[in-house]
C-alpha cells in the first residue's frame, strides 16, 4: 500500500483530525477523528467511509494488518507529530478520519424496524464518557437508538467514541430539538417516561415491553422540570442502598436491561442474571 509522507504540521489532513478531535460537535467538513486499532476496526465492519487514515513511521504494518483498502489515502508522519493531533494521553499510533453515520428518524422509527420502539431520549447528558456508555447498553439491549436534545455532548467526542467501544457506529442518534422529539415519539405511539429519582413508578412495575421512550437528564440536575411535565409518566430505580442517585449512564443501562427483560418474557424467552437469553 503507497503511502503519502507528512513531516509537517500545517498539512491540511492532520489540522482536520486535529479540529474533529479537539471541536467534537463542529467536526472539520462533516468529518469525525477516530484513535487506535480497535475503533478503525469498528469503523471498517461497519462499511464506513474513511476520508484519511494517519499511521506513525514505524507501525507501517498497522496498514496490512487491518486490510485497510488500497484506494485510500494513508498519511506517514513521525510519531511525536501524530501525538501532537491526538487527543488521549497515551496515544495509539494510527487515527482516522470518517465521515459519521448519517441517522435519520427512518432508521430509527421506520416501518422496516421489528417491535415496538424503545428509545433512549438524552435531556442536557454533559458527560461524554456517559454517553458512550448509554451507546453501549443500547445497542447491547436492543434499543433502536438514541435522541440528543440540545445541550447534550457531541456523541463524537473522542472520549465518547472510546466509551461506546464501537456502538456509536451502529446505533442510530439523531440530534433534535425538544419539540420535534416529542412529536416524532409521539407519531411512533411511544409512551414517554422521564427517569426520575422519586414520585415515580419502579421500573420493574412499569410496562417496557410496549413502545416506549426513556428521558436521561443531566448528571447534575436530571431531567428538566419543564421537559418532565411533558413526559408520560416518570420511571424510578428503587434502591435499597443509601445513596441518592445512580450515575446516569448505569441509570440508562439497568432501565434498558429492565425494558429487554420484559420484551424477552413478552416474546416466550427468558434473561438469565448474566443478560444472557435461554
Amino acid at each position: 500500500m503507497p503511502f503519502r509522507i507528512v513531516q509537517s504540521k500545517q498539512n491540511a489532513r492532520l489540522k482536520d483530525l486535529r479540529r474533529a478531535l479537539g471541536h467534537p460537535g463542529r467536526e472539520a467538513r462533516g468529518l469525525a477523528g477516530i484513535e487506535g486499532r480497535n475503533l478503525i476496526e469498528e469503523a471498517l465492519r461497519a462499511g464506513l467511509r474513511f476520508e484519511s487514515v494517519f499511521i506513525a513511521q514505524g507501525s507501517e504494518a498497522l496498514a496490512a494488518e487491518l486490510n485497510l483498502p488500497p484506494e485510500l489515502d494513508v498519511l506517514l508522519l513521525p510519531r511525536d507529530l501524530l501525538d501532537q493531533a491526538l487527543a488521549t494521553e497515551t496515544p495509539q499510533p494510527i487515527a482516522a478520519l470518517i465521515e459519521p453515520p448519517d441517522w435519520t428518524w427512518a432508521h430509527m422509527l421506520g416501518a422496516h424496524r421489528k417491535g415496538a420502539p424503545l428509545i433512549v431520549v438524552l435531556a442536557g447528558l454533559q458527560d461524554p464518557g456517559n454517553l458512550g456508555t448509554i451507546l453501549r447498553s443500547a445497542e447491547a439491549f436492543g434499543a433502536n437508538g438514541v435522541i440528543a436534545l440540545p445541550g447534550t455532548v457531541s456523541a463524537w467526542n473522542p472520549k465518547a467514541v472510546r466509551a461506546s467501544a464501537g456502538s456509536v457506529f451502529r446505533v442510530p442518534l439523531v440530534a433534535v430539538s425538544e419539540a420535534e422529539c416529542l412529536a416524532r415519539l409521539r407519531e411512533a405511539g411511544a409512551r414517554i417516561l422521564a427517569a426520575t429519582v422519586s414520585a415515580a413508578q419502579p421500573a420493574d412495575l412499569a410496562d417496557l415491553a410496549g413502545p416506549v421512550a426513556l428521558i436521561i437528564g443531566n448528571e447534575g440536575n436530571g431531567v428538566p422540570h419543564e421537559l418532565a411535565e411533558k413526559a408520560d409518566g416518570a420511571i424510578t430505580i428503587p434502591c435499597p442502598g443509601p445513596v441518592e442517585s445512580l450515575n446516569a449512564a448505569v441509570a440508562a443501562s439497568v432501565l434498558l436491561y429492565e425494558a429487554s427483560q420484559q420484551r424477552s418474557v413478552r416474546r416466550g424467552g427468558r434473561l438469565d442474571h448474566l443478560g444472557g437469553q435461554r
